[in-house]
């Protein structure tokens, strides 16, 4: 989704989220539009401070719900602990180092 799409399906009301359904994307009382990491709250801008580049890439945001698209494999990255995207802190390659301690 480009910036403008973005803000336009919040503007209409649609629930959109980037990289994996634990972050939300949502304007505030002050017009500003932010991700949070639902599960501690944890806020960023949507946008750099230039407000034209995004802080993610456009392919990682999507609208919940809608058919067709990739939310169940998106909704799959969030683990039980909350985390999403990327390297698993205390993941497989962390517990084998521990495992030889």
């Amino acid at each position: 989704m480009t910036l403008e799409e973005i803000k336009a399906a919040i503007d209409a009301g649609r629930t959109v989220h980037w990289a994996n359904t634990g972050y939300r994307v949502h304007k505030d009382s002050l017009g500003q539009y932010l991700i949070t990491f639902e599960p501690n709250g944890s806020t960023i801008g949507l946008t750099d401070r230039s407000g034209q580049r995004l802080n993610g890439e456009e392919a990682e945001f999507f609208i919940a719900g809608l058919e067709g698209g990739d939310e169940k494999s998106q909704d799959s990255q969030l683990r039980a602990d909350g985390q999403g995207r990327g390297v698993v802190p205390g993941g497989e390659v962390a517990q084998s180092l521990r495992r030889q301690r």
